[in-house]
């Protein structure tokens, strides 16, 4: 990965969201909600008042509105600061 996030941001890509449901109705395209789980990417080295909890490779859960959309390399990507996360899962 080419991009390095500065201070306490964080690179991730968003999850796919769910095809089906548990009982197997597919969902359409329309119906499905934005995915608010994403695979950590990079992280920033942090700041001097802020340690960085979350590594690559760590599955996060994130707010609806979090991050910044960008696409790389033909992929969708976020990049938000670690405060925005919600949890570690």
């Amino acid at each position: 990965m080419n991009i390095k996030p500065l201070a306490d941001r964080v690179l991730v890509k968003p999850v796919e969201a769910e095809q089906k449901t548990a009982s197997g109705i597919i969902i359409p395209d329309s119906a499905k909600e934005k995915p608010l789980k994403a695979k950590v990417l990079a992280v920033g080295k942090g700041t001097k008042d802020e340690e960085m909890l979350v590594k690559a490779d760590d599955l996060v859960l994130y707010g609806k509105y979090a991050g910044t959309e960008l696409e790389w390399e033909g992929e969708k990507l976020l990049i938000m600061r670690q405060s925005d996360i919600l949890a570690i899962i």
